[in-house]
């Protein structure tokens, strides 16, 4: 429950609407469908409910159930965000209810768009635009293959004016490491669903080592949940190639994270371009200082929520330049936090235009300026001195 309740947390915190305005019910919900572990089974303190896991037919009528029900007691508009559900579970669910319900993943969803900002703001330091990019994933799970669609549909929003290309093309340019190797054509038919777009022609690699010296790539992501896997030759391999490589570190927690900021900046000799998942400090380096970014989902999802029930959307489709120069020159490629609810502001404006856009908003009339508006609907939280 630590996860509902942080994530609710965080809504409330960065962007609650004024309560004067509209009543906001926040409710953390957590679905138990058993679990396989023994030791949790056979423990006789364990709170949760003792049976295997629920799988398939059964799985899915529990969620069917389940959305229907908070649709029927909540209505149109009540906002369903979907946090660690498994992954051939999650894409389905998303896929599923995305065209009957205001639904949104974080993991997926939201994951991927703070990435793909870090990467847009990464471009003004290194040159050149996404599509001139060749991105190498380490892990190919929700966040991985949420990220490079992502980036594949941004690619082709960018060209649809001057180009026919479409989005298998822009995947052409990612590639994914999973903890057999990298995905190819050879494994495609041995893998889930949602990795195939990403098994390109190429000799099967099993290091992720290999698969840098042979891609060469010019952005290296890493979502795989284990530490320590950038090592010294991977970090090298690429600044060999790269006069600024890309390096996102973004695995949770610290123990987890690919590589650490000291290590990306000193192996590549100050040249890397690093934002992690987790916090670092700023980093030393030949009388330089460097900030590492952090990409955290903080950034999108609270003025994601915002926007939607400004604009009391109906659906969320697919479709904020906050860093600055000075922010630039520390190698620093998101803003500083200080700045998020500003931040969650101006995204709450983006998602709001969006939705009216669309003609998936129903608060009307629409607001003549949304970033004021939804400044205007943000909780202070500033309260009357009584002493």
């Amino acid at each position: 429950m630590g996860i509902p309740v942080g994530k609710l947390s965080l809504l409330t915190d960065l962007y609650s609407i004024n309560n004067v305005m509209i009543v906001m019910q926040c409710l953390p919900i957590t679905i138990d469908v058993g679990t396989n572990n023994e030791t949790l089974l056979n423990d006789e303190y364990y709170i949760g409910l003792r049976q295997r896991r629920a799988t398939g037919e059964e799985y899915h009528e529990l969620l069917q159930e389940f959305m229907n029900a908070v649709k029927q007691n909540y209505g149109e508009k009540v906002l369903v965000q979907f946090e660690d559900f498994a992954n051939h579970n999650a894409f389905d669910l998303l896929a599923k209810y995305s065209k009957s319900h205001l639904v949104f993943n974080d993991d997926i969803q939201g994951t991927a768009s703070v990435v793909l900002a870090g990467l847009l703001a990464a471009l003004k330091m290194i040159g050149g635009g996404l599509v001139d990019q060749t991105y190498l994933f380490l892990g190919a799970g929700e966040a991985g293959t949420g990220i490079a669609e992502l980036i594949a549909l941004e690619d082709v929003e960018l060209l649809v004016l001057q180009t026919e290309l479409p989005v298998d093309d822009c995947r052409k340019k990612i590639w994914l490491v999973d903890s057999k190797g990298l995905l190819v054509e050879s494994r495609k038919e041995s893998l889930q669903h949602f990795k195939k777009p990403f098994a390109h022609e190429h000799e099967e690699l099993k290091t992720l080592l290999e698969a840098v010296q042979s891609i060469k790539p010019t952005v290296l992501i890493g979502t795989s949940g284990v530490g320590k896997t950038f090592t010294q030759e991977v970090i090298e391999a690429m600044a060999s190639f790269n006069e600024k490589p890309v390096i996102f570190s973004l695995s949770n927690p610290t123990s987890h994270s690919e590589c650490t900021a000291e290590e990306a900046y000193t192996w590549s000799k100050g040249t890397a371009v690093f934002a992690s998942g987790s916090p670092f400090d700023p980093v030393e380096y030949e009388g330089k200082t460097y900030v590492p970014g952090q990409s955290n989902n903080a950034y999108v999802f609270p003025g994601f929520g915002l926007g939607v029930v400004i604009s009391g959307a109906i659906r969320v489709h697919d479709e904020a330049e906050e860093a600055t120069q000075e922010n630039f020159d520390k190698g620093l490629i998101f803003p500083p936090f200080t700045n998020i609810r500003k931040i969650s502001a101006s995204i709450a404006a983006k998602v709001a235009a969006k939705a009216y856009d669309l003609g998936l908003a129903s608060r009307l009339p629409r607001p003549d300026d949304l970033f004021k508006y939804a400044e205007s609907c943000m909780y202070t939280p500033l309260y009357r001195s009584y002493r």
